[in-house]
């Protein structure tokens, strides 16, 4: 108890000295909730974001059975920037002798008439690759399609591990999706792709790739292809 002002005695309230201290609304508490959920979030994201770029900076190239080729755009026949990056990367593993077999991968897009994998495999034989050296999924729309097929091609011919060649933003969810289909699989980054060519293309293809890969784990199926889509 003390006095007020002209001398009026205030008695202490129950939680304290001041009679109208302020209490803990449930607002309040809940606004700390949302906030520590940002947070988490956000860490999360953060460390997601991080794993990709990691992962993309890896060449776990050893020698495999088959050098995996994921699809990307091809232009009337031809194949893109993008591709062709990765077709290159794919034959200078397969000269290195890390391989006797390449499987390339990709069908047909809206309003083409080429397969991805067909486009790539022209390339290949063009560029002195053995028409026995390699094998073909035409259907996949997307990479968890392709790499389903790819799967099934490779097992029908007894072959499980694999070197996977993509961008190096896609590696981390096609390594994951590779891993969940039962095959042994490492990742060699085409680094040499336009995706990489420079910190603002990387930030933007990793922006992106970390939609798709969050897609991937609580199981959308878009049909996009990753970074090279």
């Amino acid at each position: 108890m003390f006095t007020h002002g002209r001398g009026t005695r205030v008695h202490p309230g129950p939680r304290g000295w001041w009679p109208h201290a302020p209490r803990l609304t449930a607002g309040w508490r809940g606004g700390s909730v949302l906030v520590a959920l940002g947070v988490g979030i956000g860490v999360y994201l953060a460390a997601t974001l991080g794993a990709l770029w990691w992962q993309g900076t890896r060449d776990e190239r050893r020698p495999v059975e088959a050098i995996l080729v994921l699809g990307a755009a091809q232009w009337n026949g031809l194949p893109s920037p993008v591709l062709q990056a990765r077709l290159d990367h794919a034959i200078e593993l397969y000269q290195s002798g890390y391989a006797p077999r390449l499987i390339v991968t990709g069908g047909v897009g809206d309003g083409d008439e080429y397969s991805e994998a067909a486009v790539s495999a022209t390339y290949l034989l063009a560029h002195g690759i053995p028409a026995e050296a390699i094998l073909a999924e035409e259907r996949g729309r997307s990479s968890l399609e392709s790499l389903r097929g790819a799967a099934s091609v490779l097992g029908n011919v007894g072959l499980s591990r694999v070197l996977l060649v993509s961008d190096p933003p896609h590696m981390l969810r096609i390594l994951r999706i590779a891993r969940s289909l039962g095959l042994e699989a490492y990742g060699s980054p085409a680094s040499d792709s336009p995706i990489a060519a420079s910190l603002g293309a990387q930030a933007h293809y990793l922006l992106r790739e970390l939609v798709l890969y969050q897609g991937y784990q609580i199981g959308i199926r878009g049909k996009t292809r990753g970074a090279g889509a």
